[in-house]
């Protein structure tokens, strides 16, 4: 079977490749806009892609939609995640961060999944903390300032580690097990 990750993020792409590996599913990418709705919830976001998605024709396919939730910061940068990041980025969330105690968030990370007719919409969480500074080469956006144990950043966490932790792991492992429950894998 062949499931297209609809995305301008090849790093999450990798991700998914890591995580289908062991179920013979061979994971394209799909660089596509769709109108991602201004809402404070993922799910909505998702939701109204894949029905996009969908109407255009496009088959067997997964988006998702992914936040950092800042609980010091009501939940900023939440569902404008890549927003944030294109406009002030890690230093900014840093800056913001300055003198701030409550250093907890939380990733989210919803997926949709469409595979045939039948339609699939999951929510993994990864509760963590701001880390003081960036730390760590790999991973991708948040990934430097993010620690699920308040020590290590997820850009310094090896990926297979980090996706059985990560809030995109979590969700995958959901989607796998729904797919599994519905004899689509």
């Amino acid at each position: 079977m062949k499931l297209n990750v609809v995305t301008h993020n090849p790093g999450k792409v990798k991700e998914y490749q890591a995580e289908f590996a062991e179920f013979n599913v061979e994971m394209g990418h799909v660089n596509r806009e769709y109108d991602e709705v201004q809402t404070s919830y993922l799910e909505e976001v998702v939701d109204k892609g894949m029905k996009q998605l969908y109407k255009e024709g496009l088959r067997d396919f997964m988006v998702d939609d992914s936040g950092l939730f800042i609980n010091a910061l009501k939940g900023f940068p939440g569902v404008y995640s890549a927003f944030g990041q294109k406009t002030i980025g890690n230093k900014g969330i840093l800056k913001l961060m300055e003198g701030v105690e409550d250093r907890s968030a939380m990733f989210k990370c919803c997926i949709g999944c469409m595979i045939g007719e039948e339609r699939i919409v999951v929510t993994g969480i990864c509760p963590g903390f701001i880390l003081y500074e960036e730390k760590g080469d790999g991973g991708f956006g948040y990934d430097p300032i993010f620690s699920p144990d308040g020590e290590l950043s997820f850009a310094e966490i090896p990926l297979d580690q980090k996706n059985s932790i990560s809030h995109r792991g979590i969700a995958t492992r959901m989607l796998i097990d729904e797919l599994k429950n519905r004899k689509l894998i």
